[in-house]
């Protein structure tokens, strides 16, 4: 009948899923039948995973913490004593409606004369900047100046305004500030690359020692016939188990650093006045972590089972 030979192809399937389901299962029941050999492979892993992925997390919060402070950014534009209030709101506008800045603020005299006030340790310097007898105040107009791209050339440019008296920013330090932050992304990857390949090698001995308890096993097996994916996928499932562990161990070293840091330096940042606080992964980031671990379990397994199976093939005479 011609609907004979689709129960054949289910069967096949289904055979090639139930090994599959066999070997996931399996797989774990070694991992946990080793408790102790499992916790060393695991925690060596979790340390290699965890170094690169804590660096990658203090650089992100350092690149957050310098994103908010946007006064690293902005320059300060000091008017020219004569310059009355009426023409530096006019002057405010013109700059707002230009393509290469951000945002604009006028400070008054009178607005930084109360900024003085607020401020203590400055009596003497208050009593001399407050207003004489014919009630004038020595403090210019300041506008704070935002950028949208490069503050250096804004810098320039508002520098030659006939208006400006002086332009100040601070654009040094966060310069040296983003070379130090590549430079710490780039000895990430680096560390990443060397970690991420000792651990590959961890596990890839780990499976190899399993390989070779079992290697009558394999050999009956191969004289039977099995084809090197059926030997190789339990195998496969073991570096994957010791993957997703040390990864998600990896995760919990991270977590509890973070607990640790968190509220210290909240306290520490509330003294300068400052809300920062330290953020972890998202959970697409943590996901991304797992998958990454999972693999280079997977991958590390592989490479020794496939070189395993290569040595140890039965060849015709």
């Amino acid at each position: 009948m011609s609907d004979l030979p689709a129960p054949r192809s289910r069967s096949g399937i289904g055979t090639w899923f139930d090994h599959h389901l066999y070997s996931f299962v399996a797989s774990l029941g070694r991992v946990l039948r080793k408790p102790w050999s499992t916790v060393l492979t695991v925690g060596v892993m979790a340390v290699a995973l965890a170094l690169p992925l804590g660096l990658w997390l203090v650089l992100a919060n350092v690149e957050r913490f310098v994103g908010d402070v946007q006064q690293s950014r902005q320059i300060n534009l000091f008017l020219k004593p004569e310059i009355k209030l009426e023409r530096a709101r006019r002057l405010t506008e013109e700059l707002r409606g230009r393509g290469d800045i951000a945002r604009v603020e006028l400070k008054t005299p009178e607005q930084g004369l109360a900024e003085l006030r607020e401020r203590s340790g400055l009596g003497e310097a208050i009593a001399a900047l407050s207003p004489d007898a014919d009630g004038a105040n020595p403090l210019p107009c300041l506008l704070i100046v935002t950028p949208k791209g490069d503050e250096t050339l804004l810098a320039e440019s508002l520098q030659m305004l006939p208006e400006a008296d002086l332009v100040q920013r601070d654009a040094v330090w966060r310069q040296r500030l983003d070379g130090w932050l590549r430079f710490g992304n780039r000895v990430a990857w680096v560390l990443a690359a060397l970690l991420g390949l000792g651990a590959l090698l961890v596990v890839g001995n780990t499976v190899r020692l399993d390989i070779q308890a079992r290697r009558e096993e394999i050999g009956v097996l191969q004289l039977l016939g099995a084809t090197d994916g059926f030997i190789r996928r339990p195998f496969l499932y073991l570096g994957a188990w010791y993957g997703l562990a040390s990864g998600a161990l990896a995760l919990g070293l991270l977590t509890a650093t973070h607990l640790a840091l968190k509220a210290p330096l909240a306290t520490l940042a509330q003294s300068y006045g400052s809300q920062f606080a330290l953020t972890g992964f998202d959970p697409r980031q943590l996901l991304v972590v797992l998958l990454a671990a999972t693999l280079l379990g997977w991958l590390g397994a592989g490479l020794v089972t496939g070189h395993f199976l290569r040595q140890t093939r039965p060849t015709d005479t």
